[in-house]
């Protein structure tokens, strides 16, 4: 999609804005120039806080609705249990909800408004380095699917899907964000700890060992399963340590946990 300007009529607001999603979100907004602060408007329970305390046109409510008539996207960034609690009317505005498990229509229906993005974020966009896949539903117009597109692309990556199913699959893989990763780095630590390494160094290698080769996967643009071939093949130390963890089923068990986690996501069940 062509990179988007804002209109400077065009007013956002966050209903969770202080949390660790929204709070992301917003900063990047203002840092890239995207929003003006005088269009951002946040509301809160805990109050204004310090979050944007650098943009002091910024405004926080603590109202969801004196919000909601005041802006021309909504932005919903609450824990999905809180979705019952979020009364207010839309008026048919443009929605991009953060929230799991919670489908287009529930939140059309809880929130007045057929237009509606659902979007899947991962911790890492705290650090701009996220990962947005988005489904919108049908009422939602060329130029909403640009702003959104340009709006969740300012933490890092972002991809509209074909399908609503295809996005709770999403929530399972990429929603988890640093888990696997860490799952993987806490099990290789405590390995490095058994075998005698000093906390700091076995601390220091797992973490540059897994980002390290993550960067190195992304820059490469090549299927990761083409690497793990070519190191087999070497029949070097690594193949001596990937044949292991592939004859104990670890592909199996990783497969097991996705499928776990996507039924858990499937908004077909909720």
């Amino acid at each position: 999609m062509k990179p988007v300007t804002m209109k400077k009529n065009t007013t956002i607001g966050i209903i969770g804005g202080q949390g660790w999603m929204g709070r992301s979100l917003g900063l990047a907004w203002l840092e890239q120039n995207l929003v003006a602060a005088d269009q951002l408007i946040v509301s809160a329970r805990s109050g204004a806080g310090d979050a944007y305390r650098d943009w002091p046109e910024v405004r926080c409510v603590q109202d969801n609705q004196a919000l909601v008539e005041r802006v021309d996207v909504i932005v919903l960034s609450v824990r999905p249990e809180d979705l019952c609690h979020i009364h207010i009317e839309a008026h048919d505005k443009l929605i991009i909800s953060l929230l799991a498990m919670a489908p287009v229509q529930a939140i059309s229906s809880q929130l007045g408004s057929c237009r509606v993005v659902r979007a899947m974020p991962n911790a890492a966009a705290e650090i701009r380095r996220g990962y947005f896949p988005w489904y919108a539903s049908e009422q939602v117009t060329r130029p909403d699917r640009e702003l959104v597109q340009a709006l969740l692309a300012s933490c890092g990556m972002a991809r509209e899907l074909p399908s609503e199913s295809a996005l709770d699959y999403m929530t399972a893989l990429s929603g988890a964000g640093p888990a696997y990763p860490a799952l993987l780095a806490k099990v290789m630590l405590e390995h490095a700890r058994n075998k005698g390494i000093a906390d700091d160094i076995a601390l220091e290698a797992v973490m540059q060992t897994l980002v390290g080769g993550s960067l190195l996967l992304e820059s490469l643009g090549s299927d990761p399963g083409e690497m793990v071939e070519r190191l087999i093949a070497y029949d070097g130390t690594t193949a001596k340590g990937l044949r292991a963890m592939i004859e104990g089923n670890i592909d199996e068990v990783i497969q097991r946990g996705l499928d776990a986690a996507h039924r858990a996501a499937s908004t077909d069940s909720v």
